[in-house]
């Protein structure tokens, strides 16, 4: 499948690592730049607009999570899909893969900026968001999900270039604009003193020049993707195997992230300081969530290519080697950030009750991360398999309902501090854990390992 025309990347053969990691370092690499949207508006409000305006960005996270981790999940499907029409060489099906995901995609972007808009101020009220918040925080996201096309195509683009086992170029697109995202955050806020609305309008403005060089390459590419405007439309049967995989995964990310508005509001609780805190550690914690989560999507594109080529053997190997990486990579973030916490937290603000909850929040939770490098992994090589129910069930149980009863009774019943709190996270990933790892191991014990 590989050719000098193509950027394609067939994972059916050769050595398992070195296929992971050359998947994966681009893609971890991507993220980064894709995280530092986000992060570079955190850290512009929290040193030129103030502590308000940083608890803003970073309650309003939770929202658009919502909006972003459903049509990722649909991305996991079409993903999915795609690269298991690659790698069983079916390049008819492929083309008509690609051109109704995009189709679908398009139509996701109209619903979700509707929908989106209409709940800001309803979303924001049901968290409880602080009044000294809620003005900047409106602002905010009114603006962010009136752009969120952009990152919608542009994630649903490199999807379809993920499932061809291709992470340079998109890592390339993402280089440049992330690099237009710190220029535009600092003209419109230091230069043009648009305070929060000016974040907002640099990152949709960057996220929209990522989308027009995705659809760029992907039109105008002669590998086996290409996209031709004329031919996109919805293949039931495709779309149907699309929602097979991606809903399942879809619905778990929303109403994960759904039960995460109820942990943000636990946190309102305590004022704009904890608020702010927290946001400071939650960048962080996706920071160092990026290597278990690129090696996630590298487990669901191998195992995805090794099952349409017939080779089930070679996809457990494949997820049990991915596992391994990323633990161990994690491991050794996590030592580093627990470690240098306060001048990471000290990067947002400088404000040292901020300063102060970041780094308890980092240094209660961040090896126990190590736990949820198993939870992506597994469930992404689940996923990869056609078991997308599985995964869904288990983490919705996880950081859902025994995360929120957790909270409920902790807080009611025993103490009520940011620290307990903030450990709701770290309960839902150990769970999550102990249960999945049993789950995959059943299936090896009573189907066989060369079955599952």
């Amino acid at each position: 499948m590989k050719n000098q025309k193509t950027s394609a990347r067939d994972m059916t053969s050769g050595s398992i690592v070195k296929q992971v990691i050359l998947f994966s370092l681009p893609l971890m690499l991507g993220n980064i730049f894709q995280m530092l949207y986000n992060t570079v508006d955190s850290i512009v409000v929290g040193n030129f607009v103030g502590k308000e305006a940083l608890a803003a960005v970073g309650s309003t996270s939770m929202i658009t999570n919502m909006i972003v981790f459903f049509f990722n999940g649909f991305s996991v499907g079409a993903g999915v899909v795609i690269a298991r029409d690659f790698g069983a060489r079916d390049l008819k099906r492929l083309h008509r893969s690609v051109e109704t995901t995009m189709a679908v995609t398009f139509i996701f972007c109209v619903i979700f900026t509707i929908i989106g808009i209409l709940g800001v101020k309803p979303m924001l009220r049901f968290m409880d968001t602080p009044e000294d918040v809620f003005a900047d925080a409106t602002v905010y996201l009114v603006i962010y999900i009136a752009g969120i096309s952009g990152l919608l195509i542009y994630n649903m683009g490199s999807g379809i270039l993920r499932a061809v086992g291709d992470t340079t170029r998109p890592l390339l697109f993402l280089i440049l604009t992330s690099v237009l995202n710190i220029i535009l955050d600092l003209l419109f806020v230091v230069v043009f003193h648009a305070g929060i609305a000016g974040v907002a309008w640099a990152t949709i403005l960057s996220q929209f020049i990522s989308a027009a060089l995705i659809l760029r390459l992907l039109t105008r590419t002669q590998d086996i993707y290409k996209m031709v405007w004329k031919d996109l439309a919805v293949d039931k049967d495709i779309l149907g195997q699309i929602v097979q995989v991606g809903l399942p995964a879809g619905i778990q990310s929303v109403i994960t992230a759904f039960s995460n508005v109820f942990v943000q509001s636990y946190i309102n609780y305590f004022g704009s300081g904890v608020m702010a805190g927290w946001s400071c550690y939650n960048k962080l914690d996706q920071f160092i969530m990026l290597p278990m989560q690129s090696m996630a999507m590298a487990a669901t594109t191998f195992v995805s290519q090794n099952i349409g080529a017939g080779n089930r053997k070679r996809a457990d190997q494949g997820t049990a080697t991915t596992v391994l990486m990323s633990v161990g990579i994690t491991a050794v973030i996590a030592l580093g950030l627990f470690l240098y916490a306060p001048a990471a937290i000290g990067l947002f603000s400088r404000d040292a009750s901020v300063v102060d909850y970041g780094t308890m929040f980092i240094r209660t939770n961040v090896f126990f991360l190590l736990a949820n490098c198993v939870n992506h992994v597994l469930a992404s090589a689940l996923r990869g398999r056609g078991d997308a129910k599985a995964p869904m069930v288990i983490m919705l149980l996880s950081f859902v309902a025994i995360r929120q009863v957790y909270l409920f009774v902790i807080t009611r019943y025993f103490i009520n501090t940011p620290k307990a709190v903030g450990f709701g996270y770290p309960v839902g990933w150990v769970t999550c854990c102990i249960i999945e790892v049993s789950y995959y191991f059943y299936r090896m014990h009573m189907q066989g390992k060369d079955r599952i």
